[in-house]
């Protein structure tokens, strides 16, 4: 299992790499969202995602022969940019396997990096991957199934302990898990009466469904305008920690994913992708567990998204 000790361990490797990015206080939302209202805000991280966090754990903890084999990792966009931005800091070779419905902005930043980008079918990225990493040496950085990747993620449950101590709910965007899972696993072991609660899209509910399943179901690939949460199944070391540690998974229809999009930029002036602004249109669906007097932070957790989305 995860374990708190290792998300300070990211924390001290990982900490002069990052920014430590800040929370943000909204109070022009709180009437409309129903609590008062903070967004943790990793759009502004380097890379403009967490996923930085996890590529760079993993990548520091690999030894100097594994990298200069050079790395491969599948993803949806975010993952991608932070293993390529980490493969160029440390000298190694990026491979990055995504799929063909990748928005342009996430591809151009792959590229853009010095990384080589592989595109594919959604459902047939892992497989790829996998292929690439037998045939070529190249070490396989998971995207979340990986507790080296989630202990990464978990530092942003750290800062937002220290910067906000008195939150009551942290909301997070779900897709494959590595987020929830660092940030749950770090939070509850610190503050346990604090609530978690992940948000997916309803098209794609992989977690909501295999949770009421009590196992990991392979769901059908749909298209979302949360491109970043389009994962078709639960990671395997992820899911148990999901149902240990979560209280709930929330899921939130197409169109109140682009509303809190909107909301975001137009009340809030914060520019982030749907996938990460998944967790304000859950509040406005009504969806979430929340009172007028709780402090609840939203977890932005990414903003590589192109104007004319």
């Amino acid at each position: 299992m995860l374990t708190l000790e290792q998300i300070h361990a990211a924390k001290q490797r990982i900490s002069s790499y990052i920014y430590e990015t800040p929370i943000i206080r909204l109070n022009g939302l709180d009437q409309l969202l129903g609590c008062h209202v903070y967004i943790k805000a990793e759009n502004m991280q380097k890379t403009n995602s967490f996923k930085l966090r996890g590529a760079l754990n993993k990548m520091l903890s690999m030894s100097l022969e594994q990298l200069q084999k050079g790395v491969v990792a599948s993803s949806s966009g975010n993952h991608g940019k932070g293993v390529a931005y980490a493969a160029k800091l440390l000298n190694s070779k990026a491979t990055i396997v995504l799929p063909d419905s990748a928005p342009t902005i996430k591809v151009d930043g792959i590229r853009a990096l010095g990384a080589e980008v592989v595109q594919c079918k959604l459902a047939e990225r892992h497989v790829l991957t996998e292929k690439l990493s037998r045939d070529h040496g190249y070490c396989n950085i998971h995207p979340y199934d990986d507790y080296d990747i989630m202990a990464g993620q978990g530092t942003v449950g750290l800062e937002i302990l220290a910067q906000l101590p008195d939150v009551d709910i942290i909301v997070v965007p779900i897709g494959g898990g590595g987020l929830i899972s660092g940030v749950a696993t770090a939070v509850k072991s610190m503050a346990p009466h604090i609530k978690i609660i992940g948000v997916e899209p309803a098209v794609i509910s992989r977690y909501s469904k295999s949770l009421k399943a009590g196992e990991r179901l392979l769901l059908a690939e749909q298209k979302s305008l949360a491109d970043a949460l389009l994962t078709l199944q639960p990671g395997e070391r992820n899911f148990p920690i999901v149902q240990q540690l979560v209280d709930e998974v929330v899921n939130v229809d197409e169109t109140l994913i682009q509303h809190g999009m909107k909301t975001l930029l137009s009340e809030g002036k914060i520019i982030a992708e749907p996938s990460s602004s998944i967790g304000l249109g859950a509040a406005l669906q009504g969806a979430l567990p929340i009172r007028k007097n709780e402090k609840v932070c939203f977890l932005i957790s990414g903003g590589n998204v192109a104007l004319q989305q």
